[in-house]
């Protein structure tokens, strides 16, 4: 599964892009394309579990 916090946006609200970019919901921001991949479901990561952008913003810790 894909992290439900990436989202690919084709504009920032004042420009369009020619392709769509990786825009993370957690950090409100772009995110480069490596990051974007290692995110991505190839890779199979939770993001309740693996992610320590969306742990810390969540407020957990890693033994939770």
């Amino acid at each position: 599964m894909a992290c439900p916090h990436l989202d690919y946006r084709e504009s920032d609200g004042e420009r369009s892009f020619d392709t769509a970019r990786a825009f993370c919901t957690v950090t409100d921001e772009f995110v480069q394309p490596v990051h974007a991949d290692i995110c991505n479901e190839r890779y199979g990561l939770d993001p309740e579990a693996d992610c320590e952008v969306f742990r810390a913003d969540a407020g957990l810790d890693w033994d939770e």
